[in-house]
C-alpha cells in the first residue's frame, strides 16, 4: 500500500480513525529521510490494513510544530486515535516491522486506562501548582 500525503486538512480525520496509522515526518532536503523513505514504502506494502502517512515538514510546518517535531525523520504511530509511539531517526525495515507487530499487540483498554490516569495526575498537579501560587 502506498503512503498517503497528510496535510493540515486531512491529518486529524486520518489519525483519529480506528486501526493503526504510522506517520513519517520528513523533508526533501533531509538525507536520512531520503534513506528511510524506501524502507517505509516497502514495509507499507506488507500491511494493507495499516495507513502509512507522510507529512512534509516544509509544506506542513504547523503540523510539525503541533507535535514538537525537532528532528527528522520522526515517526509517530497512532492506534484507534491515540498516539502510542514517537521517535526521531530512521529505522531499519525489520525494526519497523517489529514496531507494527508490537502496536497490533497492544491492549487498547489498558492504554486508555493509562492515558486517563496520566491526565488525571496532570490535572491534579496543575491544580496543586495553581493553588500554591495563590498562597
Amino acid at each position: 500500500m502506498a503512503s498517503v500525503e497528510l496535510t493540515k486538512e486531512n491529518f486529524e480525520q486520518t489519525v483519529t480513525r480506528e486501526g493503526i496509522v504510522l506517520v513519517d515526518f520528513w523533508a526533501a532536503w533531509c538525507g536520512p529521510c531520503r534513506q528511510f523513505g524506501p524502507v517505509y514504502e516497502q514495509v507499507s506494502d506488507n500491511h494493507d490494513d495499516v495507513i502509512f502517512g507522510k507529512v512534509d515538514t516544509e509544506a506542513q510546518s504547523e503540523l510539525a510544530g503541533m507535535f514538537q517535531v525537532r528532528s527528522i525523520p520522526t515517526l509517530m504511530v497512532f492506534r484507534d486515535g491515540l498516539a502510542v509511539f514517537q521517535q526521531a531517526g530512521a529505522l531499519p525495515a525489520e525494526v519497523l516491522e517489529d514496531l507494527v507487530r508490537q502496536v497490533r499487540g497492544l491492549n487498547m483498554d489498558e492504554v486508555r486506562t493509562q492515558v486517563a490516569e496520566h491526565l488525571h495526575e496532570s490535572q491534579q498537579q496543575a491544580e496543586q501548582e495553581g493553588g500554591s501560587e495563590e498562597a
